[in-house]
């Protein structure tokens, strides 16, 4: 049986990276569960509960969602479960294909940048986010509300708003050729839970970089 109150909140800690889209959605579950405390340490999202500790953010999640049930995260649908899966999957196979080193990870950028160009790392990057949310955008279709998969803030929705972020600030793609997940982004916009988890946002973010 899993303890309850304060004593929950200050047991966990989230080590993590401010620019880190997987550490973000992490920071968006955190949030929205209502865990208030977190210490911003580390490199790439790990979750100190206790003596456990995960990582891999999409582990992260399903811990999450099955040991505090308050906000659930996936909705009790199959049908709608399963689209989450899926439009998780499409974040982590399409646009963040490498489970270690996702396409705008600093070191494959910088490996780009070296083996073909300068030049050729923003589109390079681009035609791979286009890809993802061209995907992203079919596959929710007939299926979103004011958000991913209905009217509730969903795990699918902890996948794309990072990397709708991500791709505005950081990569500059064109977002009025996806107007799904345009619409998304502005519901994101007017969400706590997932605006103080923006990168900007966090104390360990670097003040030249955020934007």
């Amino acid at each position: 049986m899993a303890e309850s109150g304060e004593s929950n909140k200050n047991k966990l800690k989230l080590y993590s990276y401010w620019r880190s889209s997987c550490s973000q959605r992490v920071r968006i579950a955190l949030n929205l569960k209502d865990f208030l405390k977190l210490n911003p340490l580390g490199y790439v999202p790990a979750l100190v509960d206790g003596e456990i500790v995960i990582s891999d953010s999409f582990a992260i999640l399903m811990y999450l969602e099955e040991k505090y049930p308050q906000h659930p995260l996936l909705p009790s649908d199959l049908q709608k479960k399963a689209l989450n899966y899926q439009a998780a999957n499409v974040v982590c196979s399409s646009i963040q294909p490498l489970p270690t080193q996702p396409l705008q990870n600093m070191a494959v950028l910088k490996y780009i940048n070296e083996k073909v160009g300068p030049d050729e790392v923003i589109p390079w990057v681009q035609s791979h986010i286009n890809k993802g949310f061209a995907a992203l955008e079919k596959l929710l279709k007939d299926s979103a509300g004011k958000y991913a998969t209905g009217d509730e803030v969903s795990m699918a929705d902890l996948f794309i708003e990072p990397q709708i972020h991500g791709a505005i600030k950081r990569f500059n793609v064109d977002m009025t050729q996806f107007p799904l997940l345009s619409r998304l982004h502005e519901a994101y916009s007017e969400l706590p839970a997932f605006q103080n988890a923006m990168p900007e946002n966090q104390p360990d973010a670097s003040p030249s970089s955020v934007t």
